[in-house]
């Protein structure tokens, strides 16, 4: 067995927190272990739980639509979450239970060392630039440690509001042209990098959404 695969069953059989207690199965995440690109959401829902798949509900399907639209499959790419277990009721998950999984996070982003990663919504957003407003960081690569991050809405929100659609559909047609400069930067070093160091300039006017 892998590395990567003894940390799969690590998640599937962790109790580090009371999400456990809950879970129909954990949710490690799903895709190629040594993909360019890593999606971190925020947490698996129903049909993650039944199903033991990250984003395949209705957020998942906008993902794989929207990664279809440049020519991706889910299985060029890795997606996960910053839980690996289904909150209450799709709640938000709690700063124990993100803390609880930060190392299965930490641990999948060093095994798979992904050119860029994608943070969809404020709480993966959060665990690499904390205390930052996703509305006002959405669309703006940045460097971390050596890696470019890829701030984005969570695709939640184009269901919530479709309006928001167009400004997602930008933002993952740049994912291509993100890898290639990625592809040309310097390796990830062992020390952190700056934690604020955005690749393109702010817009004049950012978008309202602060709940994703």
């Amino acid at each position: 067995m892998s590395e990567f695969d003894m940390l799969v069953q690590r998640i599937k059989t962790c109790t580090e927190c009371a999400l456990s207690q809950g879970r129909t199965q954990a949710v490690p995440g799903e895709g190629s272990p040594t993909a360019d690109i890593m999606f971190i959401g925020e947490g698996p829902g129903y049909y993650e739980d039944r199903d033991g798949r990250p984003f395949i509900g209705r957020a998942g399907n906008v993902l794989t639509g929207l990664l279809n639209g440049i020519g991706l499959r889910r299985e060029d790419v890795y997606i996960t979450n910053m839980v690996k277990c289904r909150p209450p009721n799709n709640r938000d998950p709690m700063p124990e239970e993100l803390s609880a999984c930060s190392g299965f996070m930490d641990a999948q982003i060093e095994m798979i060392k992904p050119k860029v990663i994608v943070t969809l919504g404020r709480f993966s957003f959060g665990k690499f630039f904390p205390g930052e407003s996703i509305t006002r960081a959405r669309g703006k690569p940045r460097r971390w440690r050596g890696l470019t991050v890829y701030p984005m809405y969570h695709p939640a929100a184009v269901l919530h509001n479709p309006n928001l659609r167009s400004a997602l559909e930008g933002d993952f047609r740049r994912l291509p042209e993100l890898i290639e400069e990625a592809a040309h930067s310097s390796p990830a070093g062992p020390g952190p990098e700056p934690a604020d160091v955005p690749l393109v300039k702010e817009p004049a006017k950012a978008r309202q959404l602060n709940m994703f």
